[in-house]
């Protein structure tokens, strides 16, 4: 199988095109292929383009435990930037479908500023959790996936390995979430640790970004505009009408791959 490698802020991707593997691997496949040890290593597998009724294209995004993830912001800013490189696209803007709805992705630059139309985010009442005998304020947000969201004075990566996975499989989140720790800095901008659900502690995410600066605004901390700052760098977040979430950040091409099927007996 081959694949090309993109990364976007830290958070990597593998690509595989239908027409290199006719049918997407299954979960176990998945695991091998994505560790960092016994495969290529990887944060997850896209796996398109796959036709769509009502967009240019569909994209399958797998987590690297094998699960199916609804929609990834920097996943779909690398499948743009992959289709770009291998002149799959005919038009800019365009439309792909994912599990978790339809988005719009406008390419200004290939490497610096591809911009993605994520969709509404969605507010569900928030909650207190406890964990590690802490109690945390999460407020829940959907943008066709899940994330819980935790404002903070201060926020580490330390905080992040310790309650993200048990924050991600609290009984409140039955089918698992994703998790931000959020430090507000000023107006326009925020400062966001990350536990992704299936991937662990990720250097970046955009739909993290997404999420964490709608509750910033929710919340009447900043404005409309805000820069998310994470591990691996920033992400540009615009909030629109009705919570509407345009997102722009960089992306970049590491190489291809030829998987031996050796590595996954």
């Amino acid at each position: 199988m081959q694949f090309h490698k993109y990364h976007a802020l830290g958070n990597d991707y593998l690509v595989l095109d239908p027409q290199d593997c006719s049918e997407a691997p299954d979960a176990e496949t998945i695991k091998r292929i994505c560790h960092r040890n016994f495969g290529l290593g990887s944060d997850g597998i896209l796996y398109g383009p796959l036709p769509s009724e009502s967009a240019d294209c569909a994209l399958k995004i797998f987590n690297p435990d094998g699960s199916e993830a609804e929609k990834s912001g920097n996943g779909l800013r690398i499948f743009a930037r992959y289709l770009y490189d291998n002149k799959k696209i005919k038009a800019n803007p365009f439309k792909v479908e994912t599990l978790g709805g339809e988005v719009s992705i406008d390419i200004q630059d290939p490497r610096n500023a591809i911009t993605v139309e994520m969709g509404t985010v969605h507010f569900a009442p928030d909650a207190l959790l406890t964990v590690n005998q802490k109690t945390y304020t999460c407020h829940i947000a959907d943008i066709g996936n899940p994330h819980c969201v935790i404002p903070l004075d201060a926020i580490s990566a330390e905080m992040t390995h310790q309650d993200g996975p048990l924050l991600e499989n609290h009984a409140h989140f039955p089918n698992r979430t994703n998790v931000q720790f959020l430090k507000v800095l000023d107006r326009s901008n925020i400062q966001i640790e990350i536990w992704e659900r299936g991937a662990g502690y990720t250097l970046a995410s955009g739909s993290s970004s997404s999420a964490s600066a709608a509750v910033a605004h929710k919340l009447g901390l900043c404005d409309k505009d805000i820069t998310v700052h994470m591990p691996g760098g920033t992400i540009q977040i615009e909030i629109q009408d009705a919570y509407a979430i345009k997102m722009t950040g960089p992306t970049t091409r590491v190489g291809t791959y030829q998987l031996d099927l050796e590595s996954l007996k």
